[in-house]
């Protein structure tokens, strides 16, 4: 059996402003609606789909992988926003950023607080 993730909703509380925010930080094109959600297509054919939470929200992490040079530009929008970032998902390498697998990771919060993170190397990869 072939499975493959097509989409996965990300609840927020103010879909187009977080669907915007992620669509300016990773450089894509716009959002696009449909019914009650902010798209924002990935290159390999998943969606992320934003919608408004009607209850609290529960930080999820969303990684993406990204190329040397998206990196660094990515990185240099964390740093003109003056968003906090740091080398783990835990925090305690604040300001930093990793190594991991012989590339390079950052993570960062977007409005709601869901723990962002760009790697240009896959976890596992470097052996």
């Amino acid at each position: 059996m072939a499975a493959q993730l097509n989409h996965t909703i990300v609840w927020c509380s103010n879909r187009s402003a977080s669907a915007k925010f992620l669509t300016e930080m990773l450089g894509r094109p716009a959002p696009t609606h449909f019914g009650h959600f902010d798209v924002v297509e990935l290159d390999n054919g998943v969606s992320l789909d934003f919608a408004d939470a009607n209850a609290q929200i529960q930080p999820q992490h969303y990684a993406f992988l990204i190329s040397e040079a998206d990196f660094d530009a990515v990185f240099s929008r964390i740093k003109d926003r003056g968003l906090e970032y740091s080398a783990d998902p835990m925090g305690s390498r604040a300001g930093e950023i990793n190594h991991n697998d012989g590339g390079r990771g950052v993570y960062f919060r977007d409005p709601d607080g869901h723990y962002l993170e760009v790697i240009t190397r896959p976890y596992g990869s470097s052996g």
